[in-house]
């Protein structure tokens, strides 16, 4: 690990929640291997909320499921460090996964519709789930997917129990989702994109809607997205990902207000919000690397505009820049 990450990364009073070290993820083909993650560290302290920012395909999702250890495990090689609350995933065995599944971790997906099995009333996927974690029965099982409806703002929820996936809206069908992930109290919440498929509206809606059932049930929470204006939103610290690395980590008004990294940096200037009418947006060229075929050095440097020979030499080590900001560039202040 980066002395200058481990050092800047926020703890809480009590050890922190989540700790990712040096983690590194490979998906094996019969032709090639996919450089995924590649030396990720993280930490997320009790009651707070990471953003995971950056274009698609930098290894955010992966890095999600693989704190729940979701990915085909004969096609991928992990190596690193993973605990939550002191676990460590990545030694768990299948029993055990299946206790921290729900407990103390859970997940809510990009699209709902997949998470629910079409041919059951979402009430009875809902109430089998606390059932199963909590070894209640299932009328006990049903009030608790009535009371975490309520709590998600689903109208008339003893009607909506009853329902099945394919008959609630995408608002409400993310709604139900919610209340599926936090139905065994979890005391970490994985948001993968959650609002991608949703129209505007709807999205601001389920924002604040998270945003309140963290603070009103203390979880911690990372969320995954490509949007600025929702990292903005929810988060208290925003880490920026690319080519499978942190390449900047701070707080909210750090990162939004004063982004030190080149990537980062193109990600702001090619924001709609604050543009000036009539004027092109700033658009970041080129691509992002094929991760089977990462270029030595800063994966960044090809789209960099301050690239120099330094930076293809090796890849940047993490600088500091505040108690709380970082930011691995060999070209900062540049």
């Amino acid at each position: 690990m980066s002395d200058a990450a481990a050092n800047l990364e926020p703890t809480a009073a009590t050890s922190p929640l989540v700790e990712i070290a040096d983690l590194t993820v490979r998906f094996r083909t019969p032709t090639r291997q996919v450089h995924a993650v590649n030396g990720v560290d993280l930490t997320l302290g009790r009651g707070e909320v990471l953003t995971i920012l950056g274009e698609s395909g930098s290894g955010k999702s992966v890095t999600l499921r693989t704190l729940m250890r979701l990915l085909p495990e004969r096609r991928t090689q992990i190596s690193g460090r993973v605990s939550v609350d002191g676990q460590d995933v990545l030694a768990m065995s299948q029993r055990q996964l299946t206790r921290f599944r729900g407990r103390t971790a859970s997940m809510i997906f990009q699209e709902p519709m997949l998470a629910f099995d079409p041919v059951y009333r979402i009430g009875e996927q809902i109430a089998e789930t606390v059932c199963r974690h909590e070894g209640v029965s299932r009328r006990e099982g049903m009030a608790r997917a009535l009371e975490l409806f309520e709590l998600v703002r689903i109208p008339s929820p003893q009607r909506r129990l009853a329902n099945y996936p394919h008959e609630l809206s995408g608002g409400m069908s993310q709604r139900a989702m919610i209340a599926l992930a936090l139905s065994c109290r979890p005391k970490l919440l994985l948001a993968d994109e959650p609002t991608t498929a949703l129209d505007a509206t709807v999205q601001i809606q389920i924002l604040l809607l998270l945003r309140d059932l963290q603070r009103e049930l203390g979880m911690s929470v990372i969320f995954v997205t490509h949007d600025m204006g929702v990292a903005n939103e929810i988060s208290d610290r925003i880490a920026v990902m690319y080519a499978g690395r942190i390449v900047e980590s701070g707080r909210v008004e750090e990162i939004i207000g004063d982004p030190q990294h080149p990537y980062t940096q193109g990600l702001m200037a090619s924001r709609a919000s604050g543009a000036q009418r009539g004027q092109r947006l700033q658009a970041i060229p080129g691509a992002p690397p094929d991760l089977a075929e990462l270029p030595r050095g800063c994966a960044f440097a090809p789209r960099c505009p301050r690239a120099t020979d330094e930076c293809l030499a090796a890849v940047p080590a993490a600088r500091a820049l505040s108690d709380t900001h970082w930011a691995a560039c060999c070209r900062l202040g540049a």
